[in-house]
C-alpha cells in the first residue's frame, strides 16, 4: 500500500493559504478544490483549521518532524528557494548535508518542509 493523502491542520486559512498556494505548485501539486491539492498521481494534501486553544506544532515533540520532497536536481532546490523568497516568505540558506542539497522552510505554523536533491545511490534519510 502507498500513502494517498496527508491532512494538515493549520491555525488559520488566511495565514496559511498564501504560503501553500505558492509552495505546492512548485512541488508538482495542483489545486483540486478549496483546501485540497493533488499531485495527479493519487496523492492529496488536505488542509483544515485546527481547533482554537490547542497546542501547536512542536519540531521535537512527539509526532511529525518535517515533510521531505525530492527535487530532480540541485537547480530545482535553488529555484524553489528563489520563488518562495520572491513571494515574501522566509527561506533559510540551502544546505549541503553530505551528498544531499537541501532547503528547509517553515510554514506559518512552523511545520517544516524539506526540498532536497539526493544523488543516485544515496538514501534521502540517514
Amino acid at each position: 500500500m502507498k500513502i494517498d493523502h496527508l491532512t494538515l491542520l493549520v491555525s488559520s486559512f488566511a495565514n496559511s493559504n498564501p504560503y501553500y498556494e505558492t509552495l505546492l505548485p512548485l512541488l508538482g501539486f495542483a489545486k483540486k478544490r478549496n483546501h485540497v491539492w493533488t499531485d495527479g498521481q493519487g496523492f492529496f494534501f488536505q488542509f483544515r483549521e485546527s481547533q482554537p486553544g490547542l497546542p501547536g506544532y512542536e519540531r521535537y515533540g512527539a509526532g511529525m518532524n518535517h515533510l521531505g520532497f525530492s527535487a530532480p536536481d540541485v537547480e530545482t532546490v535553488h529555484s524553489v528557494k528563489r520563488t518562495m523568497a520572491d513571494a515574501g516568505f522566509v527561506t533559510p540558506e540551502v544546505q549541503t548535508i553530505g551528498p544531499i542539497t537541501a532547503l528547509f522552510m517553515k510554514d506559518p505554523d512552523g511545520i517544516r518542509f524539506e526540498v532536497s536533491y539526493t544523488p543516485p545511490g544515496f538514501d534521502p534519510v540517514d
